[in-house]
């Protein structure tokens, strides 16, 4: 698990990088508010398309090959996001690293195939502490690299850095990652009868416990990607502030996740249950993006912003670890790959969605719209999860 942490750390943080860069990079180019965030929901829209397909490839040829794969893209692809020079080259660029970053996937099914029940929630907790380190580090790097003048940040830096970053965690996994699928599941695997990868997205979602449970994550994450990429075009507007200062407040979100992520998840889980985690993670990351239109200083919006990290950093992996329990050793990929594919989906529609009420009825209205959906998700956990935790035996 250590050694995947550090690979997941380490492309995070190259995906971090590129963060807090991409809206002024847009604007460099004369994109609207609402082209912005299209741009950050292209990388999401190839990444749905990638996820169930990457997750199958795994569950079929083994985790490792798939993440070697995708780590080996993402260098790629963040040299030619560096070296873009028109908008349309900035659309592909996003496009082919969303679609390697369907690897995400897999990594939350390695976690699957390596933990107990009992330990899930913390499994899934340490990749999201991944995530969460890797905003710490990324966005303060990439922030530092481009420089604090909103006009003329440096493009270039930071995503060559990205790239090289992608470069370690790939060597890193060549030579320390070994497979966590067993030759037994994969021959079980290979026996099942083929299935298209969305066919088994859609079959997925009408199973009804699993289907709530997705259909959840996929609002918690339209709400924190609407936040997440309009949040510079929101603060430049208020404050002024360029890509450095995006990128340590982002950084300063990462500390928030990786501290409840990484230390206390476990911890909570245990105690409470997973299912009053999504109740009231999802009711504070409702609190927290409804404060933001308020905060008229730094000082307020540290609060707001603090409140929806703490938020969205206890109802992801709780309910990663619910999707977890509901699939059995020969679908861990195919079913996590369909959770990230929804909640891919929700980081396609939550920015468009975002962009439009922004650049059309105000910088604020879509802090207003997640503060409601997120309400109505905390009624929903609290009527329908708030029960449920992690099961004493795997049946899988």
């Amino acid at each position: 698990m250590l050694v995947l942490f550090f690979v997941v750390f380490i492309d995070l943080v190259g995906f971090g990088i590129v963060i807090p860069l991409l809206p002024f990079f847009g604007e460099h180019f004369q994109a609207s508010p609402d082209v912005v965030t299209l741009l950050l929901a292209t990388y999401s829209i190839t990444q749905l398309i990638s996820a169930p397909v990457l997750g199958r490839l795994s569950d079929k040829y083994g985790r490792r090959p798939i993440l070697l794969f995708s780590l080996l893209g993402s260098i790629i692809t963040y040299v030619w996001l560096g070296f873009a020079e028109t908008l349309m080259m900035l659309f592909i660029a996003r496009a082919f690293n969303g679609f390697m970053a369907g690897n995400i996937a897999t990594a939350f099914a390695y976690i699957a195939d390596i933990t107990t029940p009992e330990n899930r929630a913390k499994g899934m907790g340490v990749i999201g502490a991944a995530f969460g380190l890797g905003f710490i580090a990324g966005p303060a790097i990439g922030g530092i690299l481009a420089g604090p003048d909103a006009a003329n940040p440096n493009f270039q830096l930071p995503a060559l850095t990205a790239a090289a970053l992608s470069a370690f965690a790939f060597i890193l996994a060549i030579v320390k990652l070994k497979e966590s699928l067993s030759e037994d599941a994969r021959a079980k695997i290979a026996n099942m009868p083929p299935r298209k990868h969305w066919q088994s997205f859609f079959e997925t979602l009408m199973r009804p416990r699993l289907g709530l449970l997705i259909a959840l994550s996929f609002l918690c994450t339209f709400v924190f990607a609407g936040m997440e990429t309009t949040f510079a075009m929101w603060t430049r507007r208020e404050f002024g502030w360029g890509p450095e200062q995006n990128g340590y407040l982002f950084a300063f979100l990462g500390i928030v996740s990786a501290l409840i992520q990484g230390g206390l998840i476990g911890r909570l889980s245990k105690k409470f249950g997973e299912g009053k985690l999504v109740m009231v993670g999802s009711l504070l990351l409702g609190i927290g993006i409804g404060l933001i239109p308020f905060s008229d200083s730094v000082t307020l919006l540290l609060i707001a912003t603090t409140i929806l990290a703490i938020g969205f950093a206890l109802s992801t992996p709780s309910l990663n670890s619910l999707i977890s329990f509901e699939a059995g050793e020969t679908e861990r990929g195919g079913v996590m790959g369909a959770s990230r594919s929804a909640a891919t989906l929700a980081r396609v529609l939550g920015p468009i969605l975002a962009g439009i009420l922004f650049a059309q009825l105000g910088r604020d209205i879509p802090y207003y719209a997640g503060f409601v959906i997120m309400l109505i998700v905390a009624a929903i956990a609290l009527v329908k999860l708030s029960n449920q935790r992690a099961p004493k035996a795997d049946k899988a």
